[in-house]
């Protein structure tokens, strides 16, 4: 039985345990004089939880734990019939036997010892998926049968539920909560590794950047360098790019949106703004190697100005385009949100339309704002697609935007691609780029707070 089938399964079982459920309560308060505790469907509800929670869980569990299993006992197999290899051939052999089994290798490249193991192999998923289906199922069955049990006119079932649901809830918090927790000390674990091997100074106030490291002792221009200031630089640069072309074009749309225009003429332009904001960023890329790029090249030959074919202009402008639905959309939403109340007293002092914008709505909608931007500010600095189509992978510590530059999620990715020692420090300063940028984007996130706090009580 497949993983769909099985949890289409459970999923029936507990349709049918949520309908049966409620017609057993209405059944047992037909005949008697005591008030019903709680709803039918509350009823209903606890007993499809009794049939469907613990099934659920036992079926994630088994189908994330199963095939490590099943992989540590072929490999055990494996090792009986060849007790010579190796750690590199054992996983190539493991690897056949399952390009086998799924019938992807031709059978001229399978050997006996490939058929009895795939054979083997075959008999462990089969015995895995059927224990998996009687365990998953014969748990429903008893859970909702425990519910049913439970069933009684005064039984509290909307306490029960909503217990259940709060539990639910803190298990999801506490799934993000860790998550984050873990991604925080995984960068700081290795940024720490990474500074062992390269002093902290050298990484923040560097202005070399060239993570080369010498494969034999006597390579020329290998033994790398750590400076980060070119990557800061370009990231700034390009993120400045990007919202001296975002900011002014979504504040001023999301103005017009919400003042000006018709509710037809709204109907329409939102929706086209906010398209952007699906456009994947490769094509964004595209467009910028493609035509942005070589059409300021060619703009700023004409008019005797060097552009390179790879600049940080090329990349701003792009990337401002693609973050103008982040802030004409959230600024609409809070240009939308200042009471009415406002607009009608400015209106009675004698403000023009104009005045009451610019002097009571848009400073009643500042915090909003504000977020928007550095919401903005956050993608921008970590966008990559953009950069390395349009601003390349050199890092140029310059302020001319006409020259190829880079950002620091460009070279997190640069440092990651390839076969790469994961001890060595050019792949470990990837994560000390990595905890840069977690808390830059952090401060601006906390900046983002304090503004809304510090100014949202005025206009309430």
């Amino acid at each position: 039985m497949t993983l769909t089938f099985l949890f289409l399964c459970l999923t029936g079982l507990g349709v049918f345990s949520f309908l049966f459920g409620r017609r057993r309560i209405r059944t047992l308060s037909a005949g008697v004089d005591i008030k019903q505790h709680s709803r039918d469907n509350y009823h209903g509800t606890f007993v499809a939880m009794c049939a469907m929670l613990l099934p659920l869980m036992v079926l994630f569990a088994w189908s994330g734990l199963s095939p490590l299993l099943i992989d540590a006992m072929l490999e055990d197999f494996l090792r009986r019939q060849s007790p010579d290899l190796s750690v590199g051939e054992m996983g190539v052999l493991i690897a056949k036997v399952k390009a086998y089994f799924a019938g992807s290798l031709p059978e001229a490249f399978a050997d006996d010892l490939i058929r009895d193991a795939t054979d083997y192999f075959a008999a462990l998923v089969s015995n895995s998926t059927g224990a998996r289906a009687f365990v998953v199922l014969l748990l429903g069955g008893c859970g909702a049968a425990i519910g049913l049990r439970m069933l009684a006119v005064r039984f509290t079932a909307r306490p029960a539920v909503e217990r259940i649901f709060e539990v639910i809830m803190i298990i999801a918090s506490a799934i993000a909560i860790l998550t984050t927790i873990g991604i925080v000390l995984s960068l700081i674990f290795e940024t720490l590794r990474f500074f062992d091997q390269v002093p902290v100074m050298e990484f923040l106030f560097g202005l070399s950047w060239s993570p080369q490291i010498a494969i034999r002792e006597d390579q020329v221009g290998g033994s790398g360098s750590f400076g980060a200031i070119p990557l800061f630089a370009g990231t700034l640069m390009i993120t400045f790019i990007a919202m001296l072309v975002a900011v002014p074009i979504g504040l001023m749309s999301a103005v017009y949106l919400s003042e000006y225009a018709n509710p037809k003429l709204r109907g329409i332009a939102k929706p086209g703004i906010e398209i952007l904001a699906g456009i994947p960023t490769v094509v964004y890329g595209f467009f910028a190697a493609l035509t942005v790029a070589p059409f300021l090249r060619d703009s700023g030959a004409e008019i005797g100005l060097t552009l390179s074919s790879e600049s940080a202009l090329a990349a701003g402008l792009v990337m401002g385009i693609m973050i103008i639905p982040f802030i004409s959309s959230l600024s609409d939403d809070v240009i939308n949100a200042v009471p009415q109340t406002l607009r009608d007293g400015a209106s009675a002092l004698g403000a023009t339309h104009s005045e009451t914008i610019r002097q009571v709505v848009l400073p009643a909608a500042l915090p909003g704002i504000v977020s928007a931007i550095l919401l903005a500010i956050s993608r921008a600095i970590g966008e990559t697609m953009i950069v390395v189509m349009a601003a390349g992978v050199a890092a140029n510590l310059t302020a001319n935007p006409f020259e190829s530059v880079t950002t620091v999620t460009v070279q997190v990715v640069m440092l990651l691609v390839g076969d790469q020692e994961f001890d060595s420090a050019k792949t470990l300063a990837a994560f000390a780029l990595g905890l840069v940028l977690f808390v830059i984007t952090l401060m601006l996130n906390v900046l983002a707070l304090y503004v809304v706090n510090r100014f949202r009580e005025q206009y309430d």
